[in-house]
Formats: C-alpha cells, structure tokens, sequence
C-alpha cells in the first residue's frame, strides 16, 4: 500500500482523511462498496496512516 500513497510522510489526520476520501472513491469506480472494504479492515483511516509510517513496506507492527 505504501508505494501508492503521496512521497510525504504525514501524522496529519486531515492529510490522512483526504486520503481515505480518494481511496473509498477509487474504490467506488471499481465497483468496491464500502462493505465491502469494512469487511476487510475495520478503519480504514488507521491502515492508510499506518501505511505512511511504515513507507518502507511490509507488516505494520
């Protein structure tokens, strides 16, 4: 997920928020519901901002 986000690295929730608005509205002109995604993660906020802490890949621990 990392190599898709912005080069910036963030703490900022509304920089974070904005980004879960772009990503839910990919996934919409996908044909993802948004059940459908919250049926795989319970926040979605959380994975992306863990994702910008752990830009380099891999499992966020």
């Amino acid at each position: 997920m990392a190599e898709h986000l912005p080069n910036l690295v963030t703490d900022d929730a509304l920089a974070v928020s904005d980004l879960v608005d772009e990503l839910m509205a990919a996934a919409k002109r996908e044909g993802i519901s948004p059940k459908e995604i919250h049926e795989e993660v319970d926040s979605v906020f959380e994975v992306i901002f863990d994702a910008m802490k752990h830009r380099e890949g891999g499992l966020a621990g």
